[in-house]
């Protein structure tokens, strides 16, 4: 696979870390962790759900963590007392720690979190803002329509148009 080198774009440009970041990323889907596995799913038009698969892990064991867009699951598995002692014969049961991170998009924010039946539901939603939403302008026609002001410059003094009808 080719590697590019995006260092040149980072000095040359100013606020696109993020996208430059992602694409470096993209490089490295080889090497992306597939412990513990998940589930994307959306619940509604701006809603969706994280599910992780989290068994044998309690809520004291598990952490979430949001910060500038990226959303950090850890999980570190604790050593029981009556543990300490036994000696396993085979392990099957992955039990080890963890940490997960997921880029959210703008105006995701994460609504709640539940452990359930090993399974780890992370509940997100997106909230556009009232300024980034859609709106509707209305046309006005004949009387009704917006009219442009003109100003009038007077000796270097900006004079009101006349009022006249």
């Amino acid at each position: 696979m080719r590697t590019f080198d995006l260092a040149p774009l980072y000095r040359n440009t100013v606020g696109f870390d993020r996208l430059f970041s992602l694409l470096d990323s993209v490089g490295g889907v080889d090497t992306a962790p597939t412990y513990p596995p998940y589930n994307i799913e959306r619940t509604g038009e701006n809603a969706y759900r994280i599910t992780v698969a989290v068994a044998g892990f309690t809520e004291a064991e598990l952490g979430i963590e949001v910060k500038e867009n990226t959303l950090t699951l850890k999980g570190e598995k604790k050593v029981a007392e009556s543990q300490k002692d036994s000696q396993v014969l085979y392990r099957g049961i992955a039990a080890r720690a963890f940490e997960r991170r997921f880029q959210l998009a703008d105006h995701v924010e994460v609504k709640g979190a539940a452990l359930e039946n090993g399974l780890l539901h992370v509940d997100l939603v997106r909230t556009i803002p009232e300024a980034k939403k859609p709106r509707i302008i209305p046309i006005a026609s004949g009387a009704d329509a917006p009219r442009a002001v003109e100003s009038v410059t007077v000796a270097g003094a900006a004079a009101a148009p006349s009022q006249a009808a």
